[in-house]
């Protein structure tokens, strides 16, 4: 007889600083879908939930596929989404029958209005649902906001180990692997935590990149010791204003909890010693522009303030303005702009305008980029990436497109709907070479580079105000813990 493991997802990073709300509009176009309709969508996906699938495949296990909500980071979801989200899971659930375990994906820094730490209370009903002893084993997003709840909730939940997130097929597998083993009584997963007083600045978070890439070299290490099954560093999601906000450390052994808080906690206090140099380096937008044009190109300038994986608005304009205002040559940004869109549709290819670009959601990311354009193409907006990039995701559509361009050789990409910049396909898709510019904005931190440094020797981090400013004390917090480092520089902690 066959162990039956259900397969769960609710993923949503959730920007509470940002004063548009998630709905479930939202979900529905991405993710939202049950029952077979899930295998037949990720069975094959490049991400953790097709780790999931793809790991499950033993003659052992009969794989019950039963939910998934995914939607891109935006603002706090609604509390009737969410009660929405969370009624056709346990509706699911109670469809099921009898299952021996459940693979769950939770992002880890989901916040809706009725529930701050969203994925603590619904894997908390999960657990409900399903008793005390069918084991829960999942993953998580490396910038989860770890909570006491998430941990009680399950058996065992590992991280992504990389930033940009380009092992998530791994770790879904491994989760996979290690259902396997718990079903069959090889081993029973405890694990622990330890939560630190302490928030990894965003530009920090390369896990490639000093200071983060010796650590994991650590955490490799530790990884081999006996009877130890998984160890994740959780980066923390700092645009989430509540408690849980920070980074942390979780610890996964084979029926050894004292081992896995031990083992957690020398780690937590290895990472408390190394704050000072995760505290962020900041160069402004005049810099930025400055250096680039010392550099050899194209010269990727990664817009921070307006990172549209942590939930922007993707409209932000600063950089686009000092690029137009200098002049430099052929360079590239692109900006959500669908009542641009409109108007360059509206008007034709080869139509010279005036127009009013980017800067339309609110006032802090810069005003809108006033200037005429010749419109050179209008376009869909789907396009596809086969590559395992930031996110494991392989379809986008960013809606009606417009490409644009200035007298001084700024184009523009217009879309219709907000999109990350994971894939050089976003370019070469419609018509865009990026080795023939000088200059390239990309809305994001640390995400895009899995698709960027592969064309652009040069890499710019740019201190850009807005929803996810990398200067985490620009921000109005109400919920976070106090003390906390770097906020209260004088924080003192021993784990």
């Amino acid at each position: 007889m066959a162990y039956r493991v259900g397969v769960v997802t609710l993923i949503q990073e959730s920007n509470t600083f940002l004063s548009e709300a998630t709905t479930l509009a939202h979900f529905q176009q991405d993710v939202l879908i049950t029952g077979e309709e899930v295998r037949l969508q990720f069975a094959t996906a490049l991400h953790e939930v097709g780790g999931f699938f793809q790991g499950l495949q033993d003659p052992s296990i009969e794989t019950v596929p039963l939910f998934a909500a995914r939607a891109y980071p935006f603002g706090t979801m609604t509390g009737d989404t969410f009660q929405s989200l969370v009624e056709r899971l346990q509706q699911q659930i109670a469809r099921a029958g009898q299952l021996d375990g459940l693979l769950v994906a939770p992002h880890g820094a989901t916040v809706a209005a009725s529930h701050p730490d969203a994925d603590g209370y619904w894997l908390s009903l999960v657990r409900q649902a399903v008793g005390p002893t069918i084991p829960i084993i999942g993953t998580l997003d490396s910038h989860a906001n770890l909570s006491p709840a998430m941990v009680a909730a399950t058996d065992a939940l590992m991280g992504y180990r990389s930033n940009p997130h380009i092992d998530q097929l791994e770790r879904g597998k491994e989760a996979a692997h290690l259902m396997i083993r718990t079903v069959r009584g090889e081993v029973r997963p405890m694990q622990a935590a330890c939560f630190l007083p302490m928030a990894i600045n965003i530009e920090r978070q390369c896990t490639s990149e000093q200071p983060l890439s010796n650590f994991n070299e650590r955490l490799d290490a530790a990884r081999t010791r006996p009877g130890v099954l998984a160890i994740s560093l959780l980066l923390g999601f700092p645009y989430a204003d509540v408690p849980e906000m920070g980074s942390s450390l979780l610890v996964v052994t084979d029926n050894n909890p004292e081992l896995a808080q031990s083992i957690a906690n020398e780690l937590g206090d290895e990472l408390w010693v190394m704050r000072e140099g995760l505290a962020g380096n900041f160069i402004s937008v005049s810099d930025a522009v400055t250096q680039a044009v010392s550099l050899r190109g194209p010269v990727c300038l990664l817009d921070m303030g307006d990172n549209v994986g942590g939930g922007s608005p993707a409209d932000g304009t600063l950089l686009a303005w000092e690029l137009h205002r200098r002049g430099i040559g052929p360079s590239l940004v692109i900006l959500n702009d669908p009542e641009s869109v409109h108007q360059a549709e509206h008007a034709g290819i080869g139509a010279r305008l005036s127009m009013s670009l980017g800067g339309k959601t609110d006032d802090r990311h810069g005003a809108p980029l006033t200037a005429e354009f010749t419109v050179m193409r209008i376009s869909h907006g789907a396009f596809t990436e086969s590559e395992v990039r930031h996110g494991g995701i392989t379809r986008f559509d960013q809606g009606r497109t417009a490409i644009v361009i200035s007298d001084n050789g700024l184009t523009v990409m217009l879309t219709s709907r907000r999109a990350p910049p994971f894939s050089l396909k976003q370019l070469t898709t419609f018509g865009l070479t990026p080795q023939e510019y000088r200059v390239i904005v990309a809305k994001g931190v640390n995400a895009p580079l899995a698709a960027y440094k592969p064309v652009c020797p040069n890499i710019i981090r740019v201190n850009t105000p807005g929803v996810t400013t990398a200067d985490m004390r620009q921000l109005a917090y109400t919920q976070r813990r106090q003390p906390m480092w770097p906020f209260e520089p004088e924080t003192t902690w021993a784990p």
